[in-house]
């Protein structure tokens, strides 16, 4: 389809705005192009326009006339986003721009992610910035750098560069939901070191992959039960090594901390007489797989080829049996619900990442609760896990939860407007996953914040798609309260 399709949709400017957002390439750790262009956009407009260290940008609005003596507010949306593609689309995120285009009711790209997650929010404050019409208070349109790599422009946010007193976040994705609360979280990167070992005589080698999953986000998408690509392959290693003298060559599985992973693949060796048999329990563990995630997932793809030449090497026996045990045993998915909201994630680790590459092998994961405590807890059980495994553990990334306040006042008034709006109370939610509002509260902790947004399905995959009646409901919200407050 054309890509104007998307320009002409309603509220066409912020379309027209994402439209352009998706020009620019603009993967997390890359920030520099979509920095200047916003940097651009806010001197276009005459407005106060500033970037502070870490690469957030600031764009200061006067408030409508007659608005002067209210309270600031703060519209806060995040630049980057999370870089996946099909394994059969060529795409190159640092270059390439995405290949939008309407489909029925959504918003969706060809193969890849859309960046609806948190493009439609920039888009949205960038239409705002622009609009002579809109009664609002003296604004502030706050857009921080790298969110999903680890939230590194909300830990870099000094006190006082803002001014505001109420903060509407607009990354949320789910329209009719206002989110005042939201998990923690923290990464454990795990690492073995190895010298490789060489081949045994008379084997051959094996590539195994598993692939068309449907990932997902590792927050929102965890409590739909998905299958990890990670924990499913080393199901398999673990019976192939152990049954048919397989050694493992090489792994790589996954490759973002918050997305649920899609793809994986192992290079291992055999006895060439099993040849047969390997691949008769390649094809065994892929009825398996599909019997077991019949429902939850639609194209499970397990295969296996016999590939030359030879590793240069293996990974030594010991450590390739303490890898296997570790992952196969290492806690992945839902652990715990909310006890008193029981179809909310309390506590979650997502197997984000396995991968070696001659001396050493990186296992990632990122875990997340909204309850400090249990969050702990379960990063105590899989330190414990691949410590006993010879690993070496670290902790990084750490980000505090968002504790609710259910007698917030930008809460209040968002409730009644939307009420008035739509003719029904919006949900008041806790979201399992991360938000800068924990982090921006602490330099600013007398914020008062609300997160929301539109329909946004399998952010974090290239399912990604955004709902487009939602996207007129979130900015009638969004004008409607910037009005009343």
């Amino acid at each position: 389809m054309n890509k104007n399709d998307i320009c002409q949709l309603q509220p066409t400017a912020v379309w027209q705005n994402f439209q352009k957002l998706t020009q620019v390439p603009r993967p997390s750790g890359k920030k520099e192009a979509i920095g200047q262009f916003i940097m651009n956009y806010g001197k276009s407009l005459g407005l106060e326009t500033l970037q502070d260290e870490t690469g957030n940008v600031l764009i200061r609005k006067p408030a409508y006339p007659g608005y002067e003596t209210h309270k600031g507010v703060i519209l806060q949306s995040h630049l980057d986003m999370v870089p996946q593609k099909n394994d059969d689309t060529s795409f190159n995120f640092e270059t390439d721009a995405i290949r939008a285009y309407v489909d029925g009711d959504w918003v969706t790209a060809d193969g890849t992610t859309l960046g609806a997650d948190n493009g439609i929010g920039v888009a949205t404050a960038m239409a705002v910035l622009a609009n002579k019409s809109i009664k609002h208070p003296p604004l502030e349109a706050f857009f921080t750098v790298d969110e999903e790599t680890g939230m590194y422009g909300a830990f870099g946010l000094k006190a006082g560069f803002l001014h505001g007193e109420t903060l509407l976040n607009m990354d949320s994705e789910d329209e009719g939901e206002l989110y005042v609360g939201c998990a923690g979280g923290i990464d454990c990167n795990i690492s073995f070191r190895y010298f490789e070992v060489p081949v045994p005589d008379g084997d051959i080698a094996v590539k195994v992959t598993l692939k068309g999953l449907k990932g997902g986000h590792s927050g929102i998408d965890i409590k739909l039960q998905r299958a990890n690509a990670n924990k499913l392959l080393f199901r398999f290693l673990k019976e192939a090594v152990s049954e048919y003298e397989a050694r493992l060559a090489s792994v790589e599985g996954g490759n973002l901390r918050n997305a649920i992973p899609r793809e994986a693949s192992a290079v291992i060796t055999i006895p060439a007489d099993d040849l047969d048999d390997i691949m008769d329990l390649v094809a065994d563990y892929e009825s398996l797989f599909v019997r077991e995630y019949d429902g939850v997932e639609d194209n499970i793809q397990f295969t296996a080829e016999e590939i030359m030449p030879l590793p240069t090497g293996l990974i030594p026996e010991e450590i390739q049996d303490d890898l296997i045990n570790a992952v196969t045993a290492c806690p992945d998915g839902v652990f715990r619900f909310i006890p008193e909201i029981p179809d909310i994630v309390e506590t979650s680790n997502n197997l984000a990442a396995v991968k070696s590459d001659g001396q050493k092998i990186t296992v990632s994961c990122l875990t997340r609760s909204s309850v400090e405590s249990r969050k702990e807890e379960l990063v105590s059980m899989i330190s414990s896990i691949f410590t006993l495994a010879g690993a070496k553990v670290e902790l990084s990334g750490a980000y505090p939860g968002w504790k609710p306040n259910l007698k917030s006042p930008i809460l209040n008034t968002m409730k009644q407007v939307y009420k008035q709006k739509f003719g029904n109370e919006p949900k008041v939610m806790i979201i399992h996953a991360g938000l800068e509002c924990g982090i921006l509260g602490r330099n600013y902790p007398k914020m008062d914040m609300v997160s929301f947004g539109p329909t946004i399905r399998h952010p974090h995959s290239p399912d990604e798609k955004i709902n487009i009646a939602t996207v007129r409901k979130f900015w009638e919200l969004l004008t409607a309260t910037l009005e009343q407050l």
